[in-house]
Parts: C-alpha cells; sequence; structure tokens
C-alpha cells in the first residue's frame, strides 16, 4: 500500500490499529475517558475518622448523661423525706421542715406563685419584645439599630439581685397605687382580687412578674431578631412588588416564618422566669397563709424558697424536702422545654 504524503510532504503512515475495511463497529463506540483511580485511604486517616467520631458521640452522650444523673441524684435524695412526709406532697400549701420527726410539706403554694409569676412575666414580655424585634430588624435605620440592639443585649448582663433592688425599692412603691386601683376595679377577677399580703409595699406576685418580665426581655428579643433576620428576601420581594406595605410584608412574610423561632424564645425566656431567684426572693413578702392565684399573693417560688433555706440545711430529712421541691422545678423545667418543641415544630411553615 502507497504512503499517502500529507500537506507538508512528509509521507503518512497508516494507524495499526485502523478499521479493516467494511468494518463500522469501531466508528460506533463512544470514547470514554479512564475513570479516575480512586484515593487509598490511609491507615492514619481512617483512626483519625473512628477517633473524631468517638469524640463526638461522648460528647453528646454526656450531656444526656449529666441531665440523667442530676435527675437520678434529685429523685434519690429525695425518696426518704418524701416517705417520712406527713401531708400531701402535691396539694398541701404547708412546709413544716423543722421536726425532723414530723415533716409535713406539699408544693401546692410554691407551684402557684412560680407557674403564676413567671407566667405573669411571659403575657408582658413577649409582644415588648417582638415589636423590638421587628423595629430593630425592619423598621429602624442602621446607625440606631446597632446601638439599641446593644443596649437591649446589655441589659441581659444585669445581675439578678440589681433587679431585685430595683424592683423592690424603685418599681415596687409606684406600682402600689396600680395595683390597688386593679383591686379595687377588677377585683371580681380572680387575677386581681385582694391576696395574702397587703398591696402596701408591693411586695407581690404583681411587682415580681414585671421585674421578671424586664429580665427575660432581653433574652426574646435577641433570638426573635435573629430569627427575623433570616426571613428570604424573595419572599419579601414578592411581597413588596405586589404593593404591600410595611406592616403587610411583616405580617406576611415575616411573622410566618419567624413564628417557631418566636416561640422557642418564648420558652427561653419561661425557663429563665421559673428558675430566677434572688430578686423573687428579695420582691416577694412571705405569707402566712396560702395564695388563691391571685397578682397580690405574696409567697414564695421554687427557687427562693430553697434559697431561702439553705443555710439550714444540715438534717438529711428536711434537707431532702427541698430537694424533692428541686426535683419538681426540674420536671417542670423539663415539661416547658418539651411542649416549646412540640409547639415550635408544628408551626414550622
Amino acid at each position: 500500500m502507497a504512503l499517502q504524503p500529507d500537506i507538508s510532504g512528509t509521507p503518512r503512515v497508516p494507524s495499526s490499529t485502523a478499521p479493516a475495511p467494511g468494518d463500522n463497529s469501531r466508528m460506533s463506540d463512544p470514547i470514554t475517558p479512564p475513570k479516575p483511580a480512586a484515593p487509598k485511604r490511609t491507615s492514619t486517616g481512617a483512626l483519625g475518622d473512628r477517633i473524631f467520631k468517638a469524640i463526638a458521640v461522648a460528647a453528646g452522650a454526656t450531656i444526656v448523661i449529666a441531665i440523667a444523673l442530676i435527675a437520678v441524684f434529685l429523685l434519690i435524695q429525695a425518696i426518704p423525706s418524701l416517705m417520712a412526709n406527713h401531708d400531701n406532697f402535691f396539694t398541701s400549701s404547708e412546709f413544716k421542715t423543722s421536726d425532723g420527726d414530723h415533716l409535713a410539706f406539699g408544693i401546692a403554694d410554691l407551684f402557684m406563685v412560680t407557674v403564676l409569676s413567671a407566667g405573669f412575666a411571659l403575657v408582658l414580655a413577649v409582644p415588648v419584645a417582638i415589636g423590638i424585634a421587628l423595629f430593630l430588624t425592619h423598621y429602624a435605620p442602621a446607625r440606631l439599630s446597632r446601638p439599641f440592639g446593644i443596649a437591649v443585649d446589655l441589659l441581659a448582663a444585669v445581675p439578678s439581685i440589681v433587679f431585685g433592688l430595683w424592683g423592690i425599692f424603685v418599681l415596687a412603691p409606684q406600682l402600689s397605687p396600680v395595683a390597688e386601683f386593679l383591686n379595687r376595679n377588677l377585683g371580681w377577677l380572680f387575677l386581681f382580687k385582694e391576696g395574702n399580703v397587703s398591696l402596701v409595699g408591693g411586695g407581690t406576685i404583681f411587682t415580681a412578674g414585671i421585674v421578671l418580665a424586664v429580665m427575660i426581655l432581653p433574652i426574646i428579643t435577641s433570638v426573635s431578631r435573629e430569627v427575623f433576620r433570616q426571613t428570604p428576601i424573595p419572599h419579601i420581594e414578592a411581597a413588596q412588588a405586589l404593593g404591600a406595605t410595611k406592616w403587610e410584608v411583616v405580617r406576611m412574610t415575616v411573622l410566618p416564618f419567624g413564628r417557631s423561632g418566636v416561640v422557642a424564645a418564648s420558652m427561653l425566656g419561661l425557663g429563665r422566669a421559673l428558675g430566677e431567684t434572688v430578686a423573687v426572693l428579695i420582691i416577694l413578702r412571705s405569707a402566712a397563709k396560702a395564695g388563691n392565684w391571685s397578682l397580690f399573693d405574696g409567697g414564695y417560688t421554687f427557687a427562693s424558697k430553697i434559697a431561702s433555706a439553705a443555710a439550714e440545711f444540715s438534717a438529711p430529712l428536711p434537707t431532702g424536702a427541698y430537694i424533692a421541691a428541686g426535683f419538681v422545678l426540674f420536671a417542670l423545667t423539663f415539661a416547658v422545654n418539651a411542649a416549646a418543641r412540640a409547639i415550635a415544630g408544628s408551626k414550622v411553615n
């Protein structure tokens, strides 16, 4: 076979792999590049992966184990005192532990004061916190939003004892006329009827709830603000393209998107209010009789009752009575967080 010269004049040698005349099978085969070789995993890398996985699993399990150990400890310490209790633990309002041979204690009044003060604080704080968060994210100019947001965050750094002193010496005297007005005109409602302490001085759940509302305001505001900032920009622009006003944009896009986050923020604030100790201990006045679910009652919360008797924790049985109250507070906060998880999960749009 003669050699065919190419354009440059050099003879062109036919390829040895050229298909035979009439054979079109190779022309139809696609040309596929060879697959890259899989990287070989060294024994050092595999060992590092296993070590990191073990550390991550151990870190996650530590939280569960710690919570379980706390619950077990509280329960073990409380059982002997519960067995020696001469009163109904859940329905009695008495808490007499001075005589170790005749314990008589219950949590009915502690539960009432704790739930009522924290719930009242939450009702006051949530609307204000949402309004502040919306103002900072969608209404305030940038030069005002940042310093105002920092001021709100710094409010969370104020010690509890400062809030307590401010509440009892500054706020309580100012609220006494308000409490008397509400009791006189709305006393037919159970929340504003006559309490078990005097309204003079303001050492009531009404005052404590307002102070707690101020204390949990930064928590709810900060979380709500971050949630509102994550609203997808296309959603906002779509509402604006339809001619929506600023309030309609907030109502139709921002609030629905951040609903679950606001619920979670509210539950965080509620958890803080339920466990607050020093401020409530300073503000609330002790009462000689049980309360009747009025905002003008006094008494103790779970946390303040335990703190007030901390100096007397010497005998095992009386100490166990307060540990039993602490176990109920522990379970209550768990129930609140579980409810928050369920509510937030069902409202995710």
